[in-house]
């Protein structure tokens, strides 16, 4: 008899695991809580645009979607900086033929429900889950009786109920950690004919220092855009509450954006105004019960790897049963072992990259910086890799082992930066003698 897996939300990380657990031939049933987006379409206003990078590629291709989900991607071959006067500087995200995608949150997501239906997958939809038992390995699902199952997986978001029913057991650690800034998402509609009214391949960014606006592109020619803006304080969302103060504020900020947004007002005042969470909890495995994806390590989305990490352990995950040849008992606790420090990293490097966005790409010695490291990328492209390459394009490299590097990077290139007339002189440096610090730290 086949093993019965519940999987608790239909999401992407639960759908795509939906998929290689029913490839691997168990019977898996999927609850969710709101209903089928399918039908009744997708919650508009709380879904900032997917960036898929290749860790989350490899997942799909593996599990032979790739294909399906690239017609529908949009190539992002670096970042386009608007400054307060609308002029524009792009930085390339790695060497030619690199890239991210932008993709729709719904539409992969239908790609992904609708393939595991395909292989027998049982999604119930509407179906909130009210309880659930660790010694038995039961859920109890709104007015139903409890069900019992031989696995457990808690897919279920930063705000899981099955993280709750972990939460209340002894020796369990979890904080949750909310930044000052919250994000609304806006629109830049398509142009005369569906034209892309902001360069197409590109992730555009306004720093504007201690907040952001960014802006991803849609196959429909239009543009999903996010302000990422402080709750409070002297410039914040607390302080736009009238609709002459929201068009002023963009006016200033975002002269060149605003003009392209004609729907403007009512995105702002009807898409609701989102906090940003970071999820840190451990250990993710009870009895037969596991959390993956954003239930067992929620991040906030600035260095556009949460799906990708959440993919990426729906690969890893299939890895360890293909080796332990579906022994549960050994997979779960390697598989928490394994991704719990890659968790820790990831959610660092998104904490540290919305700085970088927010305040740094627009500054001369960061570009320097960035500047330098490419040649150096360039001249020794096995031995100085920069970090965002490592996290977004080796997906052989472990997120810990990438933070690791990225930390010994920076200190080094602190000190480069303190050489004096660097501006005028870098062109000079021994950038030999740079690697080889890297390579003996």
């Amino acid at each position: 008899m086949k093993q019965r897996i519940a999987i608790s939300g239909a999401g992407l990380v639960g759908s795509l695991l939906s998929i290689y657990l029913a490839r691997r031939g168990y019977s898996v049933t999927v609850f969710e809580r709101r209903g089928d987006m399918r039908k009744k379409g997708a919650e508009g206003g709380r879904s900032i645009n997917l960036a898929l990078s290749n860790r989350g590629l490899r997942a799909l291709e593996e599990v032979g979607l790739a294909g399906e989900i690239k017609k529908v991607a949009i190539p992002m071959l670096g970042r386009m900086m608007h400054d307060l006067q609308g002029n524009l500087t792009f930085q390339a995200y790695g060497k030619e033929g690199q890239f991210i995608n932008s993709v729709s949150r719904s539409a992969l997501n239908t790609v992904l429900m609708n393939a595991a239906e395909q292989l027998g997958v049982n999604f119930q939809f509407e179906k909130r889950i009210t309880g659930v038992d660790l010694e038995k390995t039961t859920l109890s699902v709104q007015d139903s009786k409890p069900e019992a199952f031989d696995l457990i997986i808690g897919a279920d978001g930063a705000f899981s109920v099955v993280r709750g029913a972990l939460q209340i057991t002894d020796r369990f650690n979890f904080s949750q950690d909310y930044i000052d800034h919250g994000y609304k998402e806006l629109q830049v509609p398509p142009g005369l004919g569906g034209a892309f009214q902001l360069e197409q391949h590109a992730l555009h960014i306004w720093p504007r220092e201690s907040y952001m606006m960014i802006a991803l592109p849609n196959p429909d020619g239009s543009f999903t855009c996010t302000l990422f803006f402080p709750f409070e304080g002297p410039a914040s969302f607390q302080k736009l509450n009238t609709n002459t103060e929201v068009v002023t504020f963009f006016e200033q900020m975002f002269p060149d954006a605003t003009r392209l947004m004609p729907t403007l007002l009512e995105d702002f005042n009807t898409n609701p105004t989102s906090s940003l969470v970071t999820v840190r909890c451990y250990p993710w495995v009870k009895n037969k019960t596991l959390l993956i994806g954003d239930a067992a390590h929620a991040i906030v989305p600035f260095f556009g790897q949460g799906m990708n990490a959440g993919f990426e352990d729906c690969r890893i995950l299939n890895q360890l049963l293909h080796y332990h040849r579906d022994n549960w008992d050994h997979v779960l606790p390697e598989f928490q072992q394994a991704r719990k420090k890659n968790a820790d990293a990831i959610a660092q490097l998104a904490l540290d990259n919305f700085i970088e966005m927010r305040d740094l790409v627009a500054d001369a010695d960061f570009l320097l910086r960035k500047k330098i490291e490419a040649k150096l990328h360039e001249l020794y492209p096995s031995k100085w890799i920069p970090l965002y390459s490592m996290v977004t394009f080796y997906d052989e490299m472990s997120y810990a082992h990438a933070y690791d590097i990225g930390q010994k990077q920076k200190r080094i290139m602190d000190e480069v930066m303190k050489t004096p007339n660097l501006e005028s002189t870098w062109l000079h440096l021994n950038l030999e003698e740079i690697v080889s610090k890297l390579e003996s730290s």
